[in-house]
């Protein structure tokens, strides 16, 4: 049976307790599975388990990160003193470590042992530093050279009670990874970067600002190669464009990138030893399931981000969580991308100031989105346009060969629309297949062009079992000079397709959408909401004749969360949406036909659909050969 829905199976879930009593804060949620993961990599202190933290921007990566980091237990051994200092040597530049706040007590003792406050024998005593004694006999008179008495101190733990944490927002050469000031001693011209400056801590980058400069990037794995030996054995990557050689600061500095998925799989495709590099790998997800605990945590999250805004209601923030599954695109689940539902909550706060409300209502949300609706429908008031005065040549009724009104997403910017596609299929006897106008123009993607070569394999399952699939056969999006990318249109070139075939007019007050298998299976597709509303808006313009709506795959039933508009017509029966569960499904509501099961001799029924398929590709096998 063709399912068609009402709006009772289309709403949301809500809580069962009021938005009221929830408190303010900023906890992560939705996101367990990276949390852990990130919580493990960051308490090993060890080579190469650096963390590549992906997922979608406003997700809050970046907050999780300083959370966990904040729980750390506090170690010590990692909040070390380093100083630069006399080496008499002009390139390889001495270093000593200090315990955390210790250097500049040093560097007290130091200048009192040069200006003879101090005795050798007392200094020695009082600093047990490694390599002390050769340092000591190494300077030079105080009075000849008393720069070099003075320490280069790089790093100064005194005021630190955890381990380091630098943001660099800014990635360079020379803020990672420090230069070489002219005009100085050696030792009193290193300045280091932010790579040294988070030894013993952690360094946050935003991962396509580094791997974007090929060369900064490549300095940057030269020195996640190093090892603790190469450390201690003063081997240095050569970042700074000198004679000197300063000896590095032998402490891990753990990095931590923050990027998309994208970026991360191009670095595991490119490199072959990213891997080694960053051995944690957490990925946020961008949706969670719409659960109670969820929606509170949203609200949570909502309330903290604003404090200075008017109160909302219970129905503001229903309608904010609403919008929230509109964009996880599924009635069960939740965005994570937070950071959008709080610009949404602070320009529903600014309406209703301009309405000089005490609080937020539902309706200042409502309003809120259908400006965004509004400022964003210049492209699509001109198509609707140019269908309302002809120019666009789409039928919203009756019924044609070889003639399906597909749906498209079209996007711009943060934006996007849906609109209809007209489809059109051609067929005559030849061996050429399908041949994909699109593909032929330079105008289909990859996925396109493998949707279409999925259509052949279809006729030959389904019919062209017993003779050879022949035909030359032509599908066109019409009036479309755009790229056209994607698979979600293959079930409405199927059904123009077979139209073509058959001979068989179908409905053009119904558009379609969906993907197919080889084997029938239709499939889910994105952008569902925004392809029906884009349908609903073209046949709006001509006016409803309660007879047009939507064909989609049942598995998109779970996505569909409507403008209110469309649940009012589909209540009087003035729009319509049908989810099918196969491709004869379709045939039927489409064609008024039936579609037609293979009997046990494997001939389908005299008079269905499926038989003027069969038969016509016959005939089509038949013409190649006598034209062969």
């Amino acid at each position: 049976m063709i399912r068609e829905l009402n709006t009772a199976e289309l709403k949301l879930s809500a809580p069962s307790f009021s938005f009221a009593s929830i408190e303010p804060g900023t906890a992560i949620i939705g996101q367990e599975k990276a949390l852990s993961l990130l919580r493990l990599g960051l308490s090993i202190d060890r080579v190469g388990y650096n963390i590549f933290l992906s997922g979608d921007d406003g997700s809050g990566r970046l907050t999780a990160v300083l959370e966990a980091l904040d729980t750390l237990p506090l170690k010590p051994e990692m909040l070390s003193d380093a100083a630069y200092v006399w080496s008499g040597n002009g390139q390889n530049i001495r270093l000593m470590m200090f315990p955390g706040g210790k250097a500049s007590a040093f560097q007290s003792d130091l200048f009192a042992f040069g200006e003879g406050r101090m005795a050798e024998e007392e200094i020695k005593k009082r600093w047990d530093t490694p390599d002390l004694a050769a340092f000591i006999s190494s300077l030079p008179p105080y009075e000849k050279t008393p720069e070099a008495y003075e320490m280069n101190i790089v790093i100064d733990r005194r005021k630190d009670r955890k381990r380091p944490i630098i943001i660099e927002t800014h990635p360079s050469h020379e803020s990672l990874f420090g230069l070489v000031k002219k005009d100085c001693p050696p030792h009193l011209s290193i300045e280091i970067g932010s790579y040294q400056r988070a030894a013993g801590g952690f360094l946050i980058m935003n991962a396509e600002e580094i791997t974007g400069d090929e060369s900064l990037w490549k300095t940057l794995r030269r020195y996640l190669e190093m090892t603790q030996r190469s450390l201690s054995s003063s081997q240095v990557p050569g970042e700074m464009v000198s004679t000197i050689r300063p000896m590095p600061i032998p402490l891990l500095t753990k990095i931590i990138l923050i990027g998309t998925e994208e970026t991360y799989n191009h670095l595991i495709e490119k490199d072959d030893k990213f891997i080694r590099y960053f051995r944690i790998a957490p990925e946020f997800d961008y949706t969670m399931p719409r659960t109670e605990e969820n929606m509170a945590g949203t609200v949570r999250y909502l309330k903290a981000a604003g404090k200075q805004f008017l109160d909302a209601d219970d129905s503001a923030y229903a309608e904010i969580l609403r919008y929230s599954s509109w964009l996880a695109e599924d009635r069960g689940k939740l965005t994570t991308n937070l950071s959008l539902l709080g610009d949404l909550l602070e320009e529903a706060n600014l309406h209703a100031l301009s309405k000089g409300k005490r609080g937020i209502e539902r309706s200042d949300v409502e309003e809120v989105l259908y400006k965004r609706d509004w400022h964003a429908s210049l492209s699509e008031e001109n198509i609707n346009e140019e269908i309302r005065s002809g120019n666009m040549v789409i039928a919203l009724s009756g019924s044609k060969v070889g003639i399906v009104n597909g749906l498209a997403v079209m996007d711009r910017g943060v934006s996007s629309f849906g609109t209809p596609a007209v489809i059109s299929a051609t067929v005559s006897p030849g061996n050429e297949g399908i041949v994909n106008i699109e593909h032929e123009a330079g105008l289909s993607g990859g996925i396109h062009d493998k949707g279409l070569l999925i259509l052949e394999g279809y006729l030959r399952h389904r019919y062209a079992q017993t003779f050879p699939l022949s035909l030359y056969a032509g599908i066109c999006f019409e009036q479309s000079y755009a790229e056209v990318d994607g698979d979600s249109a293959s079930l409405g070139e199927l059904y123009a397709l077979l139209s073509a075939i058959a001979d068989v007019p179908l409905r053009q007050d119904i558009a379609v959408t969906g993907s197919v298998s080889q084997m029938g299976a239709l499939q889910v597709v994105g952008g569902i909401n925004e392809k029906i509303q884009g349908f609903f808006n073209a046949c709006s313009v001509s006016g409803l004749t309660g007879t047009q709506g939507v064909m989609l795959p049942k598995q998109n039933i779970s996505s569909l969360i409507l403008p209110r508009t469309i649940e009012e017509a589909i209540n009087n029966g003035m729009f319509h949406i049908w989810a099918i569960s196969s491709v004869d499904e379709g045939i039927e509501l489409l064609s008024g036909m039936k579609s037609g099961e293979r009997y046990k001799k494997g001939n389908f029924p005299p008079a269905s659909f499926n038989r003027r398929v069969e038969d016509g590709l016959r005939n089509l096998c038949r013409y190649s050969q006598e034209k062969g």
